[in-house]
């Protein structure tokens, strides 16, 4: 999997060349408390550029690694290569990036409600290469009645959490709408974040929408629902700026994320178990915690184990 594109660090140190760190890093932090006290409630949480450009800075390196893992593992159970992009509720354009780095795309439409946002976004994107450097910045209320341009690959990242509870599944039946082939849902790895998209796989499945990942073939009842939730985790690296404005020396962190994606065609590649947690190593045998055939399962891989060569390098999140 590429790394955060060099590309985007370029623009994003241009973008910050000569701003007062610590001001970025009171900025990064109000906003951190923002997004965990007042998400869920459709308040506006960011609205000057400095605040975006703060957020694009400590955030995107997290979110633009949580979309190209949950996108990777999409296409590769769908056998789908979209050629058109719609992100919704795009912040600064980290999915669009992720995207772009695993898709020959065409064209690439991104929907941000906040005008500081698109205009740090939108400047950056005119670093990147082809459909990304010529992609289309719109205002768009999600919430409101108005049709959304059509796509075939339709993707959210951290924005559903954010609406009112009442709003969520209007709000992803308009993106399924909107999706011609795909719909990718990116939330917080959180117990919230999985209820969240829990919520909408039963709305949209009722509807007609085929569970590409992460749930395994034939899983008509989620075997999480009970104390437990499905989400994932990416380590990101930290750079000089990334660790200043997080306020720690830590090389590295652990983005948590769930996803579901949806398609209008049932999966060309089904994946029949996945990972749901990192494996445990033992000498001798391998431990795997997997979701297969609608129930949670342990299965115990020692050396005489066909899956024993896979299972040395399989991590949380991949298909088995």
């Amino acid at each position: 999997m590429a790394g955060f594109p060099q590309e985007l660090t370029a623009a994003l140190e241009a973008l910050l060349a000569g701003e007062n760190v610590a001001q970025l890093a009171h900025d990064a932090q109000a906003i951190s408390e923002n997004y965990r006290l007042r998400t869920g409630q459709g308040s506006r949480l960011l609205t000057k550029e400095s605040e975006a450009a703060a957020y694009a800075a400590a955030r995107m390196p997290a979110t633009f690694a949580a979309a190209q893992a949950a996108l990777q593992q999409a296409l590769h159970a769908s056998g789908l290569e979209p050629r058109t992009l719609l992100d919704c509720g795009a912040g600064t354009g980290a999915a669009g990036w992720a995207a772009a780095g695993l898709l020959e795309l065409e064209r690439v439409t991104c929907l941000e409600r906040e005008d500081a946002m698109r205009s740090v976004g939108s400047l950056l994107m005119q670093a990147g290469a082809g459909a990304l450097s010529q992609a289309v910045w719109a205002s768009c209320d999600l919430t409101a009645a108005q049709a959304l341009p059509r796509a075939e690959l339709v993707m959210e990242g951290y924005m559903l959490g954010e609406l009112r509870e009442e709003l969520r599944l209007p709000v992803a039946g308009r993106l399924w709408d909107a999706a011609e082939r795909m719909l990718l849902l990116i939330e917080p790895g959180t117990p919230q974040g999985f209820a969240n998209l829990a919520a909408v796989r039963d709305h949209l499945a009722g509807l007609g929408a085929h569970v590409a990942a992460p749930c395994p073939a034939g899983t008509s009842r989620c075997p999480m629902a009970e104390g437990d939730w499905c989400h994932f985790a990416v380590r990101v690296q930290r750079t000089r700026l990334h660790k200043a404005l997080k306020g720690g020396d830590a090389p590295y962190e652990d983005e948590k994320f769930c996803y579901l994606a949806l398609t209008r065609e049932a999966p060309n590649t089904p994946c029949a178990a996945r990972v749901l947690r990192h494996p445990v190593i033992a000498p001798g045998r391998i431990t795997l915690t997997l979701c297969e055939g609608g129930e949670k399962t342990v299965r115990v891989v020692t050396k005489k184990d066909p899956l024993w060569k896979r299972a040395r390098k399989i991590g949380a999140g991949d298909c088995v």
